[in-house]
């Protein structure tokens, strides 16, 4: 089979769409510096996310929440500084537009102008409308995000999937729809049963990412640290690790160290 992207040099939110239209699955993952990004530059994925989930993975927070506006950037410049080929998509962390479309507004215009990113990505629903609207009266390309969001974990109180009530899906349904109204060009569904995801991406003539939503959706997204195994203790069902990288690495200090400790390290020819 060939693929779309494999024939692009960038990948943009018109070649999203087509793979849509084409019955093609979308590939993100995350990245936050310039080394893992440069490695997934290598491999012609569609999709990078500079996701607020570093307060997670880079920071050591519990939750998304702390992570800050000025680090996002950071995160997100050094990640731009490694793709060309990828659509880059950066996360608005909390506190940068709930409530304040203006806010959001500025907190969208300087992710993309001191980062080059492709697009921002935000969590809600109706409740955000009005500031995904103001961002996209600025040309700036909005991915929505529904379902288990993650910024909104202390009204929920627990991580368990989202929308397996019949008032919640019907929500959850009826927040998609407004959002490809309003002219998202994607939405990421997290954590919903999968006839649910399945039923929003037929309704929706936008793509659907998906994390723990089942495989009727129309692309996939998870945090890279954890498909590679270097998060080691977070082993939710919908993950499939790729790899053991994060017992290699323990496995390599620990060489490193017995080498430096016997003297073994450096030897005559690793010296000058």
């Amino acid at each position: 089979m060939a693929y779309l992207q494999t024939d692009v040099t960038k990948v943009t939110t018109r070649v999203l769409q087509n793979m849509k239209l084409n019955g093609e699955k979308i590939a993100m993952l995350t990245a936050y510096d310039y080394s893992m990004a440069s490695l997934l530059e290598a491999t012609k994925i569609d999709v990078v996310l500079v996701g607020d989930s570093a307060a997670n993975v880079m920071e050591g927070f519990k939750t998304t929440l702390p992570i800050t506006l000025d680090e996002m950037i950071v995160y997100a410049s050094s990640v731009v500084r490694a793709i060309t080929r990828a659509l880059v998509v950066v996360d608005m962390p909390f506190g940068t537009y709930q409530g304040n479309s203006k806010q959001a507004l500025a907190s969208a215009i300087r992710i993309m102008k001191e980062t080059g990113a492709d697009a921002i990505k935000l969590e809600g629903g109706v409740e955000v409308l009005e500031s995904v609207q103001r961002i996209l009266s600025a040309g700036i390309p909005v991915m929505g995000h529904l379902g288990l969001t993650p910024q909104s974990i202390n009204k929920f109180g627990t991580y368990v999937v989202r929308a397996t009530d019949q008032e919640e899906a019907d929500r959850l349904k009826q927040d998609a729809l407004k959002l490809e109204e309003a002219g998202c060009f994607s939405i990421v569904l997290e954590k919903i049963p999968a006839k649910l995801a399945q039923e929003v991406t037929a309704s929706l003539k936008i793509p659907t990412i998906g994390i723990g939503a089942g495989a009727a959706v129309d692309g996939q997204v998870l945090v890279l640290q954890d498909m590679l195994g270097i998060t080691q203790q977070f082993k939710p069902r919908y993950l499939r690790t790729y790899g053991t990288f994060g017992s290699d690495i323990i496995t390599a200090v620990k060489k490193y160290i017995s080498d430096v400790k016997s003297r073994d390290f450096p030897n005559e020819k690793e010296q000058y």
